[in-house]
């Protein structure tokens, strides 16, 4: 499926496409993650890592960053282990039909409740404590990462931590009802991601800190844009300033139709670039019309697209949104959301072999 072209990592003339500072000489790739399932099919499919040994204890980071060049990207994504907030999920049967792609089980959130709906909850919740992180792995892949790539790492979620951790239903309820507790919520998990952020920023090989958190759905924001403007998006600030501080960028992924909030988003909290674009809420080309001069524009590939349609259909559909995104830099070719593992493999390799060719 993939041409013989081969495709070195540049992991500068990557930031130099982000940061807009001209048109690349070739197509940079990104994405929020591929599925394990996707990346197991590949693997298997291309024979890569095969001899790293099976008992390597950074086998999977060594697989994970041939995985990378082998595909074409500039970088490998790493955080801070020990830094989680846990919750109850649902879980339902995979429904996947792509053949070696199934999970055996797939986990959904409680939108009604959460742990945490009152202050006694609050007080119980067993927050992360730093004392618990380590950047073991994140030490191992800044000292042994090959010299042209560099090291994306997350640093999200704040408000979509708030809707899991209160359930969205309860959080709308209570932004009413027990305002100081909501207040209390976003203080909380903001200067919790803060703090991952100073610690991530230290790493020299960390050249962006992607955020995430999903905000919206097809026609609007999950809350009033002044919720989310007042009490989300300074802590996102804080991680912006935190990065740019250190020499390093911030990216946000945010899902769903953002349109009141991306002043905010572009001149309060100064991200970087956005990621995650859907066809029925607004198309990656028109968003690069849109902000294309004030930030990146990254991925696009309508996930439901890259399902539904033939290998010719989204190789014409590359082509044509690298026509339209390609110049002056500031556009990253990707999924509308991720690579998941209903996506047919060779959907997603057709998307991967039209950028190599372009």
């Amino acid at each position: 499926m993939l041409t013989d072209i081969k495709i070195k990592p540049d992991y500068e003339a990557f930031l130099s496409n982000l940061k807009r500072e001209g048109t690349p000489k070739r197509v940079h790739f990104m994405e929020l993650f591929l599925d394990g399932e996707i990346k197991a099919s590949i693997i298997n499919r291309y024979g890569i890592g095969k001899d790293i040994p099976l008992d390597d204890p950074y086998r999977y980071m060594k697989m994970e960053i041939e995985l990378q060049r082998f595909l074409g990207y500039d970088y490998v994504a790493c955080g801070i282990e020990g830094f989680g907030f846990p919750r109850e999920v649902f879980t339902a049967e995979d429904t996947t039909t792509e053949e070696g792609q199934k999970r055996a089980i797939r986990h959904w959130t409680d939108e009604h409740k959460g742990p945490i709906n009152s202050w006694e909850d609050f007080e119980k919740y067993p927050w992360p404590k730093s004392e618990n992180y380590t950047t073991k792995t994140l030490e191992w892949l800044s000292a042994n990462l090959p010299d042209d790539m560099c090291i994306v790492t997350g640093c999200h979620s704040i408000f979509e931590q708030v809707t899991w951790l209160m359930g969205y239903e309860f959080l709308c309820l209570a932004i009413h009802d027990m305002p100081d507790l909501v207040d209390a919520m976003f203080e909380k998990i903001g200067k919790l991601f803060n703090e991952v952020a100073e610690i991530l920023v230290q790493f020299d090989r960390v050249k962006i800190l992607f955020g995430g958190d999903d905000m919206g759905f097809n026609t609007q924001p999950m809350v009033s844009p002044e919720i989310l403007i007042n009490k989300s998006f300074p802590w996102h600030k804080n991680n912006a300033e935190i990065a740019h501080k250190a020499g390093k960028l911030y990216l946000l992924h945010a899902c769903g139709n953002l349109v009141p909030l991306m002043d905010s988003l572009i001149n309060y909290v100064k991200i970087d670039g956005r990621h995650s674009y859907e066809d029925v809420i607004e198309p990656v080309t028109l968003a690069k019309k849109r902000y294309g001069s004030q930030i990146a524009i990254i991925g696009g590939i309508d996930v439901h697209f890259l399902c539904t349609s033939s290998e010719e259909q989204i190789r014409k559909r590359v082509r044509e949104t690298l026509d339209e995104c390609m110049s002056g830099g500031g556009y990253c070719l990707g999924s509308g959301n991720s690579v998941t593992n209903y996506i047919p493999v060779d959907h997603y390799l057709a998307m991967m072999d039209e950028g190599r060719k372009y």
